[in-house]
């Protein structure tokens, strides 16, 4: 059996996928290695739109013409106010290291743009899911979806299957609920977009690092 530590090594966020469908079963397989998720009192507040076939192509089609007009995001959950000191910098490296591997400079504005609506497109993913808590729930609901997040796309490596968890995908609340008549109450926390990757396209194949221990714990005792 693979241990934790091997599939984390192995996962990416994958942004190119082949068009090749997850078979039903080993989905369905994923999704019950995430549901036994821990969560508070056991409230288990997360739940799953799941879209295959020309259901993922509509929501696309419809959500990539509205980021592409300019709306402004306006997700359930803020947005970073802004990245400082340490944070910026990852978030530097990461973006760098993403339009390099496509061969894109860093004046190349409007490349960059046009890669970066690809997120509304799930980067050519056969399925995609959108992950809903209720309002009620607050922080402690999105933490715990946060969790089932986790384990969804660490179980679906260790099926052989790539992914991708975006935030992106909730940027337009609105646009989801009145697509899939989704109650107020629920709130979009973000998307995964997932199916088998194509590992010879140059986006998929840069990996970013994780800080070392001391920048991130400070031992007592």
């Amino acid at each position: 059996m693979t241990g934790i530590k091997d599939t984390l090594a192995a996962r990416f966020s994958c942004r190119q996928y082949l068009p090749k469908p997850v078979p039903r079963e080993t989905i369905e397989s994923i999704l019950k290695t995430a549901q036994m998720t821990p969560s508070w009192c056991n409230t288990q507040p997360w739940q799953i739109i799941l879209l295959s076939g020309d259901e993922v192509g509509r929501l696309g089609q419809k959500l990539h013409e509205h980021a592409a007009s300019g709306a402004h995001a306006k997700p359930d959950f803020e947005f970073p106010a802004r990245y400082e000191g340490i944070y910026r910098d990852r978030r530097k490296v990461c973006g760098v290291q993403l339009y390099q591997s496509l061969g894109i400079g860093k004046e190349e504005r409007a490349k960059a743009a046009q890669q970066a609506l690809e997120n509304f497109r799930f980067f050519g993913a056969p399925h995609v899911l959108l992950i809903t808590t209720p309002e009620e729930l607050g922080v402690y609901g999105a933490v715990d979806c946060g969790l089932y997040i986790s384990n969804l796309i660490l179980a679906a490596c260790e099926h052989g299957v790539d992914s991708i968890a975006q935030a992106a995908l909730a940027s337009y609340p609105d646009v989801l609920r009145a697509h899939f008549n989704t109650p107020t109450e629920r709130k979009f926390l973000c998307g995964i977009a997932f199916g088998y990757g194509d590992h010879d396209h140059p986006i998929n194949n840069y990996r970013t690092e994780r800080a070392d221990l001391d920048k991130v714990v400070d031992w007592r005792g």
